[in-house]
């Protein structure tokens, strides 16, 4: 038999969590087989962050390691959360005021390196990736715990992608922003969980952890391996409780997964989800749901943001956005149900 794990995206308290998994469907399940020896020592921490689940799995032979590293992973993962949120008071939300006001604002060198580097994925995917939108998202209600179920007026959709808000507008300076655009307000929530990843591997390596899984709602990063073998997740089927396939990433790989059920509302027989694309914003329709696996330096990071340009650019982009961003193993089911698999993936699926 398997012992299985079962996590949801996008919620705040473990309540919502169940009933939110039940009219929806599960986000990913981690799965680790019983082998007849017995197991390695696993430690696991969950805890509530982001607005979603976080679980912390690490093998720990020593017995003392795991806890003080899960505690610093933790405490770096709130951190994140205290600067980085998009509509309640923090660093983040300071800005976008000061932004809005046309002024100058000091940040901390930390948030503006982050600034930066989504500034930079945003070049990369022709501005599909585009955390300058925040406006936008707040106009149709994605700006709240739970989305609110109203479709935003036509005219002030259109005057909002009129102004044309981009990354691109931002003057990052090593401790203070401007911008070009007084309309560019900033939503990192599809940067912030693969930054939180990469983090947390880096603060595991600094705490002697060599074999570790990092689950942020979802969005997954291995580190070394459990036991004998690989980690091993699955790729939750969009519309059906279950998965689509099981894989077993390998040290320093990440996925990120973008989807239209984790954050959406219904309205006239319509679904609405939060990713909205710039060029019209409007929520995009062509996909159910993109998975992108990434290994490099940043597998976190780019799992989690470079997943949304190719949600938003549809099936017919698919694979020719992801090789102009260098993206090889992918997982998608378009807007009807057909599955768009990559010949790299396809490969390593169970």
């Amino acid at each position: 038999m398997a012992a299985l794990a079962v996590y949801n995206h996008g919620l705040l308290r473990a309540g919502k969590a169940r009933m939110k998994a039940a009219r929806h469907g599960l986000w990913l399940v981690l799965l680790w087989a019983l082998a007849a020896c017995s197991p390695p020592p696993l430690v696991q921490q969950q805890a509530y962050v982001f607005g979603t689940l976080v679980e912390i799995s690490v093998v720990d032979d020593s017995g003392s390691r795991a806890t003080p590293a899960i505690a610093a992973v933790l405490a770096r993962f709130d951190q994140l959360h205290r600067q980085l949120h998009a509509w309640q008071p923090s660093e983040l939300s300071r800005l976008n005021a000061a932004l809005a006001r046309g002024e100058r604002a000091a940040v901390s060198p930390g948030l503006a390196a982050m600034l930066r580097d989504a500034q930079t994925l945003a070049a990369q995917s022709n501005e599909l990736f585009n955390p300058a939108i925040g406006g936008l998202i707040a106009l149709w209600g994605f700006h709240a715990d739970t989305p609110q179920a109203r479709v935003p007026d036509a005219a002030a959709v259109a005057a909002w992608v009129a102004r044309q808000p981009r990354m691109a507008d931002l003057v990052i300076g090593t401790d203070a922003v401007s911008s070009r655009n007084p309309a560019v307000q900033l939503d990192l929530g599809g940067y912030a969980k693969g930054r939180a990843l990469d983090d947390a591997v880096a603060i595991l390596k600094a705490h002697g952890i060599k074999n570790a899984l990092v689950n942020i709602g979802g969005n997954v990063i291995a580190l070394g391996r459990h036991g004998d073998r690989p980690w091993r997740v699955g790729i939750q089927h969009p519309r059906k409780a279950g998965t689509l396939a099981t894989l077993d990433l390998l040290d320093g790989e990440a996925i990120g997964t973008s989807g239209d059920y984790q954050r959406y509302f219904e309205s006239g027989g319509r679904r609405y989800c939060h990713l909205i694309d710039p060029r019209n914003g409007q929520p995009a329709t062509g996909m159910q749901s993109v998975t992108i696996l990434v290994r490099d330096a940043h597998a976190g990071t780019r799992s989690d943001a470079l997943s949304k340009p190719l949600f938003i650019a549809g099936a017919a982009q698919l694979a020719d956005g992801a090789a102009r961003l260098g993206i090889r193993t992918y997982l998608a089911v378009d807007s009807s149900g057909k599955t768009h698999l990559s010949p790299d993936l396809a490969a390593r699926l169970r």
